[in-house]
């Protein structure tokens, strides 16, 4: 089974990742952690029960990891915004065996109690030109969305926009409508229901 596990907003400073995302949603983020094996940290918001929505960026004060970080965050230029996002798989393996090439390697990880292994792309960069989502396997019943607080928010649509979308789509093969894949210049955008509204996130 494969579901939506979260979105990603990428940032060359956290904090510039969470006063911008702060500002466009009117709700404050939670804090997050750090990621050892990455090098980088993030801050959090709950969409839902299982969904979240994730800024992240280096962490200044982490050794930098013996690979390209996730997320195409080394070199990461120009203002914060939304850039990938995470599917959830029961098999991980099973997942892999029939993704796009370049999905990546397992990486056993690990943040508290928290435990999951994913898919981590060698080049640091995701299938599709980034469009594929990152795969996730999270161990046990831990999950971060439910120790979020509930700030009202939820996913109300994710576009997916890439020259190849049929294919993409059918890499993918995510039964979700809010979640849509169409053919044009490559990119992907979320609309957000906030108590304030609904928010366009790209």
């Amino acid at each position: 089974m494969a579901a939506l596990d979260h979105l990603v907003v990428t940032a060359r400073r956290l904090e510039e990742g969470v006063a911008w995302l702060e500002s466009l949603l009117a709700v404050p983020l939670e804090p997050g952690g750090h990621h050892a094996a990455m090098g980088t940290h993030n801050r959090l918001l709950r969409l839902g029960n299982c969904e979240y929505l994730e800024v992240i960026a280096i962490d200044p004060h982490a050794p930098a990891p013996l690979q390209p970080r996730w997320f195409g965050l080394d070199g990461r230029a120009g203002p914060p915004s939304l850039t990938n996002w995470v599917v959830r798989v029961d098999d991980l393996d099973g997942a892999l065996a029939v993704a796009p090439k370049g999905v990546g390697r397992i990486m056993d990880l690990s943040r508290g109690d928290l435990r999951w292994r994913m898919a981590v792309p060698e080049s640091g960069h995701l299938p599709f030109d980034g469009m594929f989502p990152a795969l996730i396997a999270w161990q046990g019943d831990a999950h971060p969305a439910g120790r979020l607080p509930d700030r009202g928010c939820r996913l109300d649509r994710l576009v997916i926009r890439h020259p190849d979308a049929d294919k993409l789509a059918d890499a993918v093969a995510l039964d979700d409508p809010r979640v849509e894949f169409v053919a044009g210049p490559i990119g992907i955008e979320a609309w957000i229901q906030t108590p304030f509204g609904l928010r366009r996130l790209g």
